[in-house]
């Protein structure tokens, strides 16, 4: 099992840049797929990007191609979330989560991101 830990959200102008970071404890976080999701007010939860263990395989939703990297830190048991170019659409409650039996399993609590037009 893991815990995760979301943090460094905030609120930002519209094309400014925020880089939020999940931090995991618990056993064999580095053998865990690692995703991140947003949820905005009266929406439902949507896939943002993902990543597996190694760090070498990234994913992301074509909403946020180009503007988001996923990037992992397996010594720090950490996964990060880089966000350029941010629109105002692109606010909500941003969670991390693990990937186990081909589910994602374990979750966040969120950080909130607000992005002021």
């Amino acid at each position: 099992q893991v815990q995760l830990v979301e943090s460094g959200g905030g609120l930002v102008q519209t094309g400014g840049s925020l880089r939020l970071s999940c931090a995991g404890s618990g056993r064999g976080f580095s053998s865990y797929a690692m995703g991140w999701f947003r949820q905005a007010p009266g929406k439902e939860r949507e896939f943002v990007a993902s990543i597996r263990w190694s760090g070498l395989r990234t994913y992301y939703a074509d909403s946020v191609k180009g503007r988001f990297t996923i990037s992992r830190d397996n010594a720090k048991n950490t996964v990060y979330l880089q966000m350029n170019s941010l629109k105002p659409e692109d606010t909500a409650v941003y969670y991390c989560a693990a990937e186990e039996s081909s589910r994602w399993a374990y979750w966040g609590q969120g950080t909130q991101v607000t992005v002021s037009s």
